[in-house]
């Protein structure tokens, strides 16, 4: 059976790789969280890519055929050095987000949001426009979405989230976007509070568009269920004690390694 290796700077990509087991849940998976080193989105380039290539040789060791970063900054900056590395596909989350996102609007004024590497870089504006050429694309970081999810204040109810949401999105409500891109894994935690924001927009979530992608590669077995590793770089109590929110479904045990 084909083994699908994923990365993400900490627990986000979980809701990766829950999109890749909603849709193929015969593949075997090892995923990499690097919570030594979280986050990503306000890190360079040029180090972000360093700690990419670190996390894709050590997945690579685990005889991985197929490579996932789910990591959204990784994915705009680091995939050309990935691919030149590794003897495996490489796809990141950002090109099928905005493959969907280019198609599912109307009007061609689309959203996007994540963090401020990811925003900064410009990847999803451009491949957006380069799906839909005069598309309007506007772009917003969205820094305490991670925080929200990652502690569990997801309730669009209560009045904290309510306000950050608003603070966030209000501006692109303004500009009278019909599509948002939920350009960070841990983004879709938030989902119910941008829909009860953004009534109107169609949500495009990457993690979705790219379990798509790897269906597309990967054969299905039926009757098979997967095996799953989970990897940390730092020590895993913490990572053990979200992961569930992420991934939902139980996270028993991750093996420490170092990269």
């Amino acid at each position: 059976m084909s083994r699908i290796g994923i990365f993400d700077s900490g627990v986000g990509g979980l809701t990766v790789q829950r999109a890749i087991l909603a849709a193929l849940p015969s593949a075997d998976t090892v995923y990499l969280g690097d919570t030594a080193r979280v986050p990503y989105g306000t890190k360079s380039a040029e180090t972000v890519t360093q700690y990419s290539l670190r996390n894709a040789r050590v997945l690579a060791r685990r005889e991985i055929d197929l490579l996932v970063v789910a990591c959204n900054t990784a994915s705009a900056v680091a995939l050309p050095a990935l691919r030149a590395e590794l003897p495996v596909p490489v796809l990141g989350v950002v090109d099928p987000g905005a493959r969907v996102a280019a198609k599912a609007s109307r009007t061609g004024r689309i959203g996007v949001i994540g963090t401020q590497g990811t925003v900064a870089s410009g990847a999803y504006q451009e491949a957006i426009r380069r799906e839909r050429p005069g598309a309007e694309v506007v772009a917003r970081a969205c820094p305490l979405f991670v925080p929200l999810a990652e502690e569990g204040w997801t309730d669009p109810d209560d009045e904290v989230v309510r306000g950050v949401v608003h603070r966030y999105l209000d501006p692109l409500r303004g500009a009278g976007i019909d599509t948002l891109v939920l350009g960070c894994t841990h983004y879709p935690l938030l989902r119910a509070a941008i829909a009860r924001e953004l009534p109107e927009v169609r949500l495009v979530d990457s993690a979705e568009a790219i379990a798509e992608e790897v269906r597309a590669r990967i054969p299905a077995v039926a009757g098979r269920t997967g095996v799953h590793r989970f990897l940390v770089t730092d020590v895993p109590e913490r990572f053990l004690a979200v992961a569930g929110r992420f991934l939902g479904r139980t996270v028993e045990s991750a093996e420490h390694v170092d990269v």
